[in-house]
Formats: C-alpha cells, structure tokens, sequence
C-alpha cells in the first residue's frame, strides 16, 4: 500500500471538510478523487501532504507515518497544485532547474533532468520565456515540468487542467498515462469525469468529505441500476406515448423535451429493440437514435440524487 489514509477527519469551525475519509492507494495505480468543487479533494490532497493539520485519522505513505518534518518521504512526492506557482522573474528552464534542485544536489544531474522534464512537456521552444509570455496551457505544462523534474515515485495533481484549451489538456493527459507507464504511481483530482474515467486504473468518488463509492470504473458502474440511455430525435410525441413508454418493463425514466426523446433504462439485452418496436407499431417517425452506457456522471446522480457540479 503506498498511501494509506484511515479515518480522516477535518473541520473548520462547525464546517467538516473531511467525515471520516479512507483512502488506499496502490503502487502503479493511477488513482482519481473525483468530485465537485467543495467536496474536499483538495483538503483531502493537503492533509496527506500534511500541509495542513486534520482532527482525525492516520496517513502513512510507502509505509510510513506522514508528518511535516517526514522530508524522505517527501524527496519522493512530486506535487502539482490546481494554482500554478512558478516564479516570474525566472524563465522556464530556471524555473524547472530551481524546483529540481531542491531534491537533487548534483547539479549535472539538476541540469540533465530539467532537460528531460522541458522535453518531456514539449516546451523546448519555450525554455527561454518568461511565464508572463506563456499562455494558460503552457503555464500548466511548466507547473507539471516543476513537479515531476526530480523523479519522484508519487505524483499528486490536483485539478491539473482547469481552464485550459483541449490541445494542452490531451498533452497533459497523455503525459500523466506516460509517467505511470515509467513507475509513478499518481493521485489525480478532478470534477472532470471524462477525464478521470479515460485515465484512471481506480476511481474513488467523494461528496461532503467522505468516499460515496469507489473501485475500477467498471465496478462503479456495475454498482447502478442504469443499464442504458436512448435518445431519439422527434419532431412530435403525444403524451399518450409517453406515459406508455413508462409502463414498458426495466424503464424507469421517459423525457420528451425540445424535440428530443430520452428513456433510461435497467440493465438488459433488447431495451432498444422493443422501444423500435413500439415506434414501428404506432407509426412514430423518428430521427437519429443515440444509446449510451452508463458514465460516472449517471453513477454520482444516483448515488447522490444530483448531478456531478463544477
């Protein structure tokens, strides 16, 4: 077990950010903490850093109590907050050379890995710039070179690609997948679920500070009743068809709205055929249909009985 956090607990005032959070991360894993802003991912992330005192609980990293003062555990954390923190008067290159050579005293071997860490961003056109000269998601891309230069075996990031363009998030998100398959273990936080869902080898989900589910993507889908989403293009549908639609076995949820038809249904094999079936039989003209599988979207609406928010 690399990180091991039992029976965390944080409040502010009456405020508690942290109910009683468990949390186990394997070694290899790409772990995400899914959840909205507030849910306490981000407190979470401070306290296993011990940034920040918590009222309960127990943390221990690759075997070990975590404290303020745990410094060799710490030469192995690379850390990459949802705020860029890089210093302005300093370029790319001194930026990533400064942060580097705080875990490594070599400074051939500070020098050699600040070069890997640009390349590795695809910044080496930029390693002259100051971070004033740099866009939004090149400035992310510096924060990542910053916190992953000195190697380290955990790597922490939290909200990496908030308000950033789609070419910079893939390039971050394909990196992220590259430091795993080279030894990293990783902690990523998002509200972002595609994100989470398309990298992450297990997933926990949180809300008002404690764990609501957790396992592979897989597992947390298979933890909900929704089997299916339709969607049907419609230019008119009676309310006479809907209600019967509703009465149809394994659905539970018919909207008609702008147009659109969508029926969530239970797990099964021919939801879709009957419904075609039904159409054809009342001469219902339709457009394009859609079906999707459950996302972890739908298994945080059900869990929670709302939607996953920014």
């Amino acid at each position: 077990m690399l990180v091991n956090v039992k029976g965390l607990v944080k409040r502010y005032d009456k405020l508690v950010a942290l109910d009683y959070l468990d949390l186990q991360v394997e070694e290899g894993e790409i772990f995400g903490l899914l959840g909205p802003n507030g849910s306490g991912k981000t407190t979470a992330i401070n306290c296993i850093l011990s940034l920040i005192r918590y009222d309960k609980g127990s943390i221990e990293i690759f075997g070990k109590p975590m404290k303020p003062n745990a410094y060799d555990i710490k030469r192995n954390i690379g850390i990459i907050m949802q705020n860029v923190a890089v210093f302005e008067e300093l370029t790319v290159y001194e930026n990533i050379y400064y942060f580097c050579s705080l875990y490594i005293k070599d400074k051939i071997e500070v020098k050699r890995l600040t070069r890997e860490a640009i390349e590795f961003v695809s910044m080496e056109d930029y390693a002259d710039f100051y971070p004033k000269k740099l866009s939004g998601g090149l400035l992310r891309r510096l924060n990542i070179a910053c916190g992953i230069a000195h190697k380290p075996k955990l790597i922490i990031l939290d909200e990496p690609t908030v308000a950033v363009d789609p070419q910079s998030r893939n390039k971050i998100l394909e990196g992220i997948k590259k430091l795993n398959a080279e030894g990293a273990t990783i902690i990523y936080t998002s509200h972002y679920m595609e994100e989470v869902e398309q990298i992450c080898s297990k997933i926990a989900i949180i809300d008002k500070g404690r764990v609501i589910a957790q396992g592979t993507k897989e597992e947390l889908k298979a933890m909900i009743s929704l089997g299916e989403k339709i969607t049907m293009e419609l230019y008119e549908l009676p309310e006479k068809n809907i209600n019967e639609l509703k009465e149809f076995p394994g659905i539970y949820s018919v909207e008609y709205h702008e147009n659109l038809l969508e029926i969530k249904s239970a797990k099964g094999r021919n939801n879709l055929i009957h419904i075609l079936d039904y159409m054809a039989k009342n001469n219902i003209i339709f457009g394009k249909v859609y079906t999707e599988l459950p996302t972890l979207n739908d298994v945080f609406l059900e869990i929670t009985g709302k939607e996953l928010r920014d």
